[in-house]
């Protein structure tokens, strides 16, 4: 995978070494929007296990790191590559607005891309609105069937 460069904004595949950084970057994102966490080091260890799975993909970028993008990959039912979803799109505060967001999103569209997937979804709140801006300014649409069909919606439940 070739590195996207920037300010400091070199994006790569994590590895077993960046696990507790990746681990306390999503206890800071779960903090900061006031979600429950089981801590860093509990994620730390499940992010540990993630990595070596074929269907599951962790970017990181930034020189900490300092932000990163979860992926995970499914067969896909109306076509024949693979679905994406991103998991997880995070940057810490003091990072963003350099580009590190954008910068981990393309090199997440490309990689899906080389892995084959066709479809990339996702998932933000209404008033993530940074987040949505980057999002649609890359292509993606909470709308069925262009501009002007009916909004879409994510949907999710505790079991």
């Amino acid at each position: 995978m070739s590195e996207t460069q920037g300010r400091d904004l070199a994006v790569r595949r994590a590895s077993a070494g960046d696990a507790s950084a990746i681990g306390q970057l999503l206890h800071d994102f779960n903090q900061e929007y006031g979600a429950p966490t089981p801590g860093p080091s509990v994620l730390a260890e499940r992010i540990g296990r993630l990595l070596g799975a074929a269907d599951e993909m962790v970017l990181v970028g930034g020189p900490g790191p300092d932000g990163l993008a979860v992926l995970r990959f499914r067969p896909g039912i109306w076509g024949e590559g693979l679905e994406c979803h991103l998991a997880e799109l995070y940057v810490a505060p003091g990072q963003r607005g350099h580009g590190l967001g954008r910068a981990l999103m393309e090199a997440a569209i490309d990689q899906a891309r080389r892995l084959g997937a066709d479809h990339m979804d996702l998932g933000t709140g209404e008033d993530d609105v940074a987040a949505r801006a980057l999002y649609e300014s890359l292509g993606f649409a909470n709308r069925d069937g262009g501009p002007d069909g009916p909004v879409t919606y994510f949907y999710q439940r505790d079991l």
